[in-house]
């Protein structure tokens, strides 16, 4: 590990020096004026050395940066896993241990250390890779000062991807607007005006505090309008995106309750339950992977979901065989026998893995996210569990609508005395929904423990608002179900914005409950003669 660390930083310098054309090798005098001596005289010469570095240039302000330089008899030297060379020259060079000893460590305050990082973010516009340089650049926003123009304008020349050449035009603009030309205030102000940055919005309201030109002024509060109207349709996108992935988890913990509540009547407590189950059993699979698999780690998710969903589905098919099915017809006898099954699984998942919540890791490839606007990224994760839940939604919808066992369910739902006429076996089929509305509770658990803790209380936190989900969409309904999650889902977040979270909850809980009163059917009403009677 620490030999591909080194190797991908050598790699990074190498490419840094390659694309400098105007290199200087580091003195022992520029070296020294970094490392000792006042913080505004160490800054300017940092900044020197910044606008023509060779590469031993940036390996001192790396060491800088990472504490490895002593001073030793009023010169620096660059300490690395015990070996001491040149801070100038990177050469070997031989300390007597009682000179060691009484090396003190180069200062470096928190001052210093933003403006080594600073420089070191300004050295990778530098890099051979695009991504780099493209995490530098936005890096840098709000960060630069005129001092490192000349560095910019070399960067610039040479870039060859256009994002990154329009993210270092908004540098060069952002390094202007202190500049003492107006002119060149005015142009800057007027570049910034296209960015989608939050630093640029505070940029230039900052400058805008101290301007006295009023042609700049004129120029500042334009742009700052300009930011702002942008960054304000990201944050509504970006509501609208937290809606949906809110509604889609909110689908899939309510599309099990849509099989045991709306098509079989089971006021079922547990369900909740059921779910936090599938997380567990995603832990245990990720501990598998850890321990057994590590090569092959990044694919423990995959193997999760048929786990998570067989383990809930047998869980369930007992709860069905044990004690629901003597309670078919009593809904307030199946919701209290339920509940109490639900407290004897928390406590049994508290005795198993604790009271404590265990960590569920992302792989590599549900890590980062999309940068669509400069306040607007969509993670990943959230991104595959949205596209997660509408297959989870297809795949139900096939099996209810076009499979044997969808007929089944559907014949015994709207009339069991008939069903059981024409030769179906209504207990097995009884067990068989129950088993997939479980299974799919435990699907639902699989992609929360990617958002969140997984924990005993897990469940209980998504159970009132999968009922609310069901009986706002449309008992049996698995197109109100859908529209309902998504709908909640955005109108959740929205009010959140506004009244924040514990106002928005109950706002939203208002809503469903006149919703329900002038509605009682739900936003789809059941067609069929079971609806009639």
């Amino acid at each position: 590990m620490k030999f591909r660390w080194r190797l991908q930083r050598t790699l990074f310098w190498l490419g840094c020096l390659a694309l400098t054309t105007a290199a200087h090798a580091l003195s022992p005098q520029q070296a020294q004026k970094m490392a000792v001596g006042e913080g505004d005289a160490r800054i300017a010469a940092l900044q020197e050395a910044v606008l023509s570095p060779d590469a031993q240039t940036l390996v001192f302000i790396q060491a800088l940066s990472d504490g490895m330089v002593k001073i030793l008899d009023g010169k620096p030297v660059v300490m690395r896993d015990g070996q001491a060379t040149d801070a100038a020259t990177g050469a070997s060079v031989t300390i007597a241990a009682d000179a060691l000893q009484s090396a003190e460590d180069a200062m470096v305050n928190n001052r210093m250390r933003g403006e080594l990082d600073n420089a070191l973010a300004a050295l990778k516009l530098l890099s051979t890779d695009a991504g780099v340089r493209r995490d530098a650049a936005k890096a840098l926003q709000g960060q630069v000062n005129d001092a490192q123009l000349p560095l910019i304008d070399r960067a610039m020349a040479q870039e060859t991807e256009g994002d990154i050449r329009d993210a270092l035009g908004l540098l060069r603009a952002a390094a202007l607007l202190a500049s003492e030309d107006p002119a060149k205030r005015q142009e800057a102000a007027a570049r910034l005006g296209q960015s989608a940055q939050a630093a640029t919005q505070t940029l230039l309201a900052e400058r805008l505090q101290i301007e006295t030109d009023p042609a700049v002024k004129r120029s500042l509060l334009k742009s700052l309008s300009e930011v702002k109207a942008r960054l304000a349709w990201g944050d509504r996108l970006g509501a609208i995106f937290s809606g949906i992935s809110l509604g889609s988890i909110l689908l899939l913990v309510a599309l099990g309750l849509a099989i045991t509540y709306g098509l079989m009547g089971v006021i079922n407590m547990a369900h909740g339950e059921l779910m936090m189950i599938g997380a567990y059993a995603t832990y245990v699979v990720q501990a598998v992977f850890q321990k057994y698999f590590p090569a092959a780690f990044d694919w423990y998710l995959l193997a999760s979901v048929p786990v998570a969903f067989m383990v809930s589905a047998l869980v369930g098919a007992a709860l069905e065989r044990s004690v629901i099915r003597l309670l078919y017809g009593r809904p307030l006898e199946t919701l209290l026998a339920t509940w109490g099954i639900s407290l004897m699984l928390m406590q049994g998942v508290r005795s198993l893995f604790g009271a404590q919540n265990v960590g569920v890791e992302n792989p590599s490839w549900m890590s980062g996210g999309v940068q669509l606007m400069g306040n607007l990224s969509l993670p990943y994760n959230r991104i595959i569990i949205v596209v997660f839940a509408l297959s989870v939604l297809a795949a139900v919808a096939l099996l209810v609508g076009k499979t044997r066992l969808g007929l089944f369910v559907r014949a015994v739902t709207q009339n069991r005395p008939i069903a059981s006429c024409m030769g179906v076996n209504t207990a097995r089929i009884d067990t068989y929904a129950f088993a997939l509305g479980s299974g799919i509770a435990g699907l639902a658990g699989c992609a929360l423990s990617q958002v969140g803790n997984v924990g005993p209380d897990l469940g209980q936190s998504y159970i009132v608002d999968a009922f609310m989900v069901v009986v706002l969409g449309g008992v049996g309904q698995l197109a109100g179900t859908v529209v309902a999650a998504l709908g909640l889902g955005v109108l959740n977040k929205f009010l959140e914005g506004l009244a924040g979270a514990v106002l928005a909850k109950i706002a939203v809980l208002l809503f469903i409950i006149i919703f329900i009163q002038k509605r009682p059917q739900g936003i789809f009403a059941m067609k069929g003669r079971s609806a009639e009677t």
